[in-house]
Order: structure tokens, then C-alpha cells, then sequence
């Protein structure tokens, strides 16, 4: 066989196949448009299939949707523009084509158009869940937080099982006022280890900003007979739309009620599939440094939130180790739920047993510990009481139980 044969041979092989692809109907194209650009990431085979579906159809709308979104896949949002201007034009109504447009222009950066577009989309489909979480991300974008949070409370009373809904209102919710006042109380009882009981008052003031929450706190303790006050700033700054952190710093000068300083930080990951992770670490001063590293997991199904947390504190011969489990179950809005921990060793985010850090070796001892809470909001008001039993090694094989009891109230304006 010579080369013109050849030549011949695959130029017949190369009609036959171009034949019978052209033979295809548009849905059988579009069927294999789906498979090229989902199973194999050929989006190029994808576009041309789809191209090739609508020479057959040219008015199917979920072809041209689905070519838009692939377009914006292999980074041609000009192309895309076009698809679904052309959806758009003849097919107003059409919900789909606003939730792939508005996705084109945030994921590039064109937010105040992307809200224009999924209002649009909205005002065809009001009860569209897929366009109000859209919408919701979008505000958030815009720093809008209060209307997101309006908006996030709508989806979630018409869907309260919706696990994307309730992650973004979590991220959103300290942000959506520009004020927030927060009062609360804990009684502290111990069966063994002290004579008289703790108290515990705290006193913040958080004012939101465009790079994120800052908090000023004020804490008054009553221990071992003797009173003390923190003074406290946390800040909760945005770096991008998946990350941001937590930097606090608090300083005392009562030494043996408080730490003398304290210092923490955390960055924070917002995941997909309503994951949210976390790495960081605290430093405490008594009357010397002890470092303390922290890594948490946390996961968002229905109307659920888990949330696994662990403390590493290393010492010389060893790393005491904390570990906790908390999950929420929501009864409504953001602000409305019940939750549940348990959990063992202590953990230096919390005022009301951080002095136990200093207690000689007492952190390296063993405690088992389990809270319940309940919150619940009225309109820009929120109450909580909460209740918790932890039973403490303070010295060598040697336990007590710690009771505590604790309320709270936040006005947001």
C-alpha cells in the first residue's frame, strides 16, 4: 500500500467519523458534550460538541447555558457573555441562565454586576434557594453584610436543612450590625479542690469594619477571694473569600486571677461542602511563656454543626493534649440553637478555667468535661444560659467536680 492509499484511507476514516457524529441529534451531542467537559476535562471537545448540537437546535437553551458555563470554565468569559446575552434575549425566565451569568461575573471579580443579574433572577424565581445563596455570597463580596444576613435568614427559614446557607450565616452574622453589646455572668462551684465558688463577668463591645470585626472586652473575675480585671482586643480580619483570621490580645495586672498576657491567633479556611478548618496558636504568661497550638475541624449538615477542636501544649518530656466535640442543632435562625459539648483537658480560650494554666503541672493532669446551652434571639436581641460539669485531677490521682452556671445577653444595633 503506498502513501496515496494511505492518505485515501484515513481521509475516509476522517469522513465516516465526521458523518456519523453530524448524525447525532443535539441531545445525544449534548449528552456527550456533558461527558467531555465533567468526566474527561476536555473542555475544547466540550465546546465543540455543544456548537455542533446547536447547529442542529440553535434555540436549546440548556445547550447554550451549559456552552456558557464551559466557556467560563476554560477562562473565556467574553464568550460566555455572549451565550447567555443571547439566553437572556429570548428567554427571560429562564433561572438557570441568572445563576451561571451571576457566577460568571463574581468569580471574576464583578460583583455589582453580578448582583444586578441574580436580583434580575430573582424577580422571575423570589423562592430560588440556588439565587438567594447566590446572592448571599455576592453581598458578602460586596461587604454588604447586613443584607446578606437578611437574605441568609430568608433561605434558611424557607430551607432550614440547607448546610450552605448556615455556614455563610455563621461567617456573616457578627458582621451583619455594625454594633454589638455583650453582657454575661458565670457561677463557678467546686465540690473539693476550692472553698469558695468563682465569679465571672465579661463586658464587650464589637463594631464592625470594612476589613473586619474588632472586639474590646473587659473581664472581672472574682478567685481565690481576690479580684481582677482583663482588659482584651479581638479583631477578625478578612484576607479573601475563602480565608480570614483571629488576633487577639488581652493583659492584666493581677496576677494569679489572670494571665499577665495572653496572645492568640488562627487562620481560618472556608471549605467546600460546608467544611470550615482552622490553625493557630495561644500564648500564655503567668510567670513564664507557655505555648499552646490548636487545629479544628468543622463541618455543616442540615441543621446540624460539629465541630472537632484539640489543644497541643508541649512541655519538655511530653505534649498535654485536649480534645473536644461540639455540636450545634439549629432551632431556627442564625442566633437559635441548642448545643452540646464534650470533651477532655482545658482549653485556653476559656476565661473561666485559663487560670488553671498556671497551677503548676495541673494542665498536664486529667479532666473530663461536658456543657449544654441554649440560645435564642428576638429581633437585634440575644439571650443564652449555659451549664457545664467538668471533673478535674487538680493533683496526682486526686479529682474534683467543677459546676458551673452561666448567662448572657447581646444587643445588636
Amino acid at each position: 500500500m503506498n502513501i496515496k492509499h494511505i492518505f485515501f484511507l484515513l481521509l475516509l476514516i476522517s469522513f465516516d467519523s465526521t458523518f456519523a457524529q453530524t448524525t447525532l441529534s443535539s441531545d445525544e451531542l449534548f449528552k456527550q458534550a456533558r461527558i467531555a467537559a465533567f468526566n474527561q476535562k476536555n473542555y475544547v471537545l466540550s465546546i465543540n460538541l455543544s456548537k455542533q448540537a446547536l447547529v442542529t437546535s440553535p434555540d436549546y437553551a440548556d445547550v447554550q447555558i451549559f456552552l456558557g458555563r464551559v466557556y467560563t470554565w476554560n477562562n473565556k468569559p467574553d464568550s460566555a457573555r455572549i451565550i447567555f446575552n443571547q439566553v437572556l434575549d429570548k428567554n427571560p425566565a429562564i433561572e438557570d441562565v441568572y445563576i451561571a451569568y451571576s457566577s460568571l461575573e463574581y468569580w471574576n471579580n464583578n460583583s455589582v454586576k453580578a448582583l444586578q443579574l441574580v436580583n434580575s433572577g430573582i424577580k422571575y424565581h423570589p423562592t430560588s434557594k440556588d439565587l438567594l445563596l447566590l446572592k448571599s455570597k455576592i453581598l458578602i463580596d460586596l461587604h454588604s453584610y447586613k443584607l446578606a444576613d437578611s437574605t441568609l435568614n430568608v433561605l434558611i427559614k424557607a430551607d432550614p436543612n440547607n448546610s450552605d446557607a448556615r455556614s455563610l450565616a455563621e461567617s456573616v452574622k457578627d458582621a451583619s450590625s455594625l454594633n454589638k453589646i455583650s453582657l454575661s455572668y458565670d457561677y463557678i462551684h467546686f465540690d473539693k479542690e476550692f472553698n469558695d465558688p468563682w465569679h465571672l463577668v465579661e463586658v464587650d463591645y464589637t463594631r464592625t469594619t470594612s476589613l473586619g470585626s474588632i472586639t474590646g472586652t473587659l473581664t472581672y473575675a472574682n478567685r481565690f477571694n481576690t479580684n481582677g480585671l482583663q482588659y482584651e482586643i479581638d479583631a477578625y480580619p478578612h484576607i479573601s473569600r475563602m480565608f480570614y483570621c483571629y488576633v487577639s490580645g488581652a493583659y492584666s495586672g493581677n496576677e494569679g486571677v489572670f494571665p499577665k498576657s495572653r496572645v492568640g491567633f488562627s487562620l481560618y479556611a472556608n471549605l467546600p461542602k460546608s467544611f470550615e478548618g482552622e490553625l493557630g496558636f495561644r500564648y500564655l504568661y503567668f510567670t513564664g511563656p507557655t505555648w499552646i497550638y490548636t487545629a479544628a475541624v468543622g463541618k455543616y449538615y442540615k441543621n446540624f454543626r460539629f465541630t472537632f477542636r484539640t489543644y497541643l501544649t508541649p512541655s519538655f518530656n511530653s505534649i498535654s493534649q485536649s480534645y473536644s466535640l461540639n455540636t450545634r442543632y439549629y432551632t431556627g435562625g442564625t442566633y437559635d440553637y441548642l448545643s452540646l459539648t464534650i470533651g477532655t483537658g482545658i482549653s485556653p480560650d476559656d476565661p473561666r478555667n485559663i487560670i488553671l494554666f498556671n497551677n503548676g503541672n495541673n494542665y498536664r493532669l486529667r479532666s473530663k468535661n461536658i456543657s449544654a446551652g441554649y440560645r435564642r434571639s428576638f429581633k437585634l436581641n440575644n439571650v443564652y444560659i449555659t451549664a457545664s460539669l467538668e471533673n478535674q485531677e487538680y493533683r496526682f490521682q486526686t479529682h474534683g467536680n467543677q459546676i458551673d452556671i452561666g448567662i448572657g445577653y447581646t444587643k445588636r444595633f
